[in-house]
């Protein structure tokens, strides 16, 4: 009898065929650069949803190798109900590298300004950091040929605009935010590597603060860590809270600052209790 049941039980499972899975609506093509002549793997989801009169909201992401499927997913969840999770359907185009892991080597150079190597933290391992320097460049990529080749393919409302970034990614983002503020309307830096190139950052940051005081802008910014980070050596939580207490005080001139700790999370772990939040942050003005 035992042998009987056992058979019947295997003979119930019957797999008709076995395919890839991906997620629906989403795409994924090589770009070249012609700064700096680089390959770039870009991830594009569109939202299942008719677009508002003046298009859908935008999100470039970068680090997309890791972070892309998350967020689309957690939109493709969310924004079905924005009554209820706060979160609008919105176009989201990931800047990748042609790797199959999450991270790229390349990501050193593009989401860095150009530091002297004595400034440099110390690698763990002790080899010598990857090439570095080519943020200037990247952002040229990401204005001049990512976004008008997205704009002529999809109905994107061009006044909101959000960019993402995690780690080196925060830092490019805020980078991004000092040297050229009317880039994007919504700044997203998660677990910000400001102790990376703090001398430079500060001084992009005070000319910022010198730009909107003659000029007033319209800027959401949220900076966020994970509550395990506030322990590493380079400050990150700290650094990110100083940076957001010193925006602050420009409320007034169009410039709107949060940040967000997210408890039990460390640098890694933190990404997809990010992503959620950052949905929202985004969506703020579009409800």
């Amino acid at each position: 009898m035992g042998s009987k049941k056992r058979d019947l039980c295997s003979s119930a499972v019957h797999i008709a065929g076995v395919s890839e899975f991906t997620i629906p609506r989403t795409k994924q093509r090589l770009m070249y650069s012609h700064y700096g002549n680089r390959e770039y793997r870009i991830f594009v989801a569109q939202p299942d949803a008719d677009p508002p009169p003046l298009g859908f909201p935008v999100i470039y992401v970068l680090d997309a190798n890791s972070v892309f499927g998350t967020m689309v997913e957690a939109m493709r969840v969310q924004a079905g109900r924005p009554d209820r999770t706060g979160v609008v359907p919105a176009v989201i185009v990931g800047i990748g590298y042609p790797t199959e892991k999450p991270f790229s080597p390349a990501r050193f150079y593009d989401f860095t300004m150009s530091v002297p190597e004595s400034e440099l933290p110390a690698r763990p391992d002790g080899t010598a950091w990857p090439e570095m320097g080519g943020a200037e460049a990247f952002l040229e990529f990401i204005e001049t040929e990512l976004k008008p080749e997205i704009q002529r393919e999809l109905p994107v409302d061009r006044t909101k605009q959000a960019i993402f970034g995690h780690s080196l990614g925060g830092l490019f983002v805020l980078q991004v935010l000092f040297t050229k503020p009317t880039a994007f309307r919504t700044y997203i830096a998660g677990s910000p590597s400001i102790h990376w190139s703090k001398q430079l950052l500060l001084e992009a940051e005070q000319r910022f603060v010198a730009r909107i005081t003659h000029e007033t802008l319209n800027v959401d910014v949220l900076l966020a860590a994970g509550e395990l980070e506030r322990s590493h050596k380079s400050r990150i939580n700290a650094h990110a809270e100083e940076l957001v207490k010193r925006l602050s005080a420009f409320t007034d001139f169009g410039v709107y600052v949060e940040f967000q700790e997210f408890a039990g999370e460390g640098h890694v772990t933190v990404l997809p209790a990010l992503i959620s939040r950052a949905l929202r942050f985004v969506s703020r003005n579009s409800i």
